[in-house]
């Protein structure tokens, strides 16, 4: 298959196109600067130069090929402009795509449903901040009634793996060296789902090659980890104290994300494509030490 990726520079899109290549695909990687074509071409794929605003290039490069895994975003992703730009993407994505049968995969973000697992099952409910992609996620799923083999990927708060620079792991490293304590708010049993970037790369490509149209599949390694022990296996090895802070320490997102239990599972994914995450977990990564270089 010759296979259309926005994002292709980006952190999850750097596992994927190789991961995509080796499985003997072709790839054509969007690209909006120089330095994202020379680091798409780097990894053995095809350049289309443009951005999610040029909706005459999106649909160039969607007809130009035999599907689609759209995992780009205008940061910062809260933002109305961005999901605005975002649902433009998928609707051109969708409407390119139209009658085919051809996939198209879309990046989503795995659910918080208290006092459980979130499951594939559950419903896209459009409320609180993130309700526009949500609105996005139902939409991509929508083509299916369109002729088009659409499906979702739910990714977990973190993704991660050597060479993550960007993610909440590293922004919880930082904060610790600058405050010398590895912190978490509360007791910190709250928990946060993970993927080896690596597995996340695999399961995107089970994916293009075969998910049924309609799936939401659930790119979860591990389902729950405490955040507490996040905490303390950063400050291993830092040789920093892991303890509780208080929520007015933290800024931005971090705080729903420290105090919020949001445990996913994969159970369906794994059961639905074959997919077996391989790769280190959450807390094995971290002590491996790339990190901390």
């Amino acid at each position: 298959m010759r296979i259309f990726v926005t994002g292709a520079s980006g952190w999850i899109g750097s596992a994927v196109v190789p991961e995509l290549i080796r499985a003997g695909h072709q790839v054509l990687g969007l690209a909006r600067s120089d330095a994202s074509a020379t680091a798409i071409a780097g990894l053995g794929a095809e350049v289309l130069r443009g951005d999610l605003n040029d909706t005459d290039v999106l649909r160039a490069g969607t007809l130009a090929s035999d599907g689609v895994i759209h995992l780009a975003f205008v940061v910062p992703s809260v933002t109305e402009a961005a999901t605005r730009t975002d649902a433009r993407a998928i609707e051109t994505f969708a409407a390119s795509l139209a009658g085919t049968g051809k996939p198209l995969v879309i990046s989503g973000a795995t659910l918080v449903r208290p006092g459980r697992p979130a499951t594939e099952r559950d419903e896209l409910i459009a409320a609180g901040p993130i309700a526009a992609r949500i609105t996005n996620m139902r939409a991509a799923l929508a083509a299916a009634d369109r002729g088009v083999r659409s499906c979702l990927v739910m990714l977990p708060r973190s993704v991660h793996g050597q060479g993550e620079r960007h993610g909440f792991v590293p922004q919880l490293i930082a904060m610790a060296r600058a405050t010398g304590v590895c912190g978490y708010i509360g007791d910190g049993s709250n928990r946060w789902p993970a993927v080896h970037v690596k597995d996340a790369a695999s399961l995107y490509r089970l994916a293009i090659e075969q998910a049924p149209a309609g799936a939401v599949l659930n790119a979860v390694g591990d389902e729950g980890v405490p955040v507490r022990e996040i905490a303390e296996a950063i400050g291993r090895q830092l040789n920093l104290p892991a303890r509780s802070r208080p929520a007015g320490d933290y800024a931005g997102m971090l705080v729903p994300l420290l105090t919020t239990d949001m445990p996913a599972s994969s159970a369906i994914t794994q059961e639905l494509l074959g997919w077996k995450p391989s790769h280190p977990g959450l807390i094995e990564d971290i002590e491996q030490g790339h990190y901390f270089t």
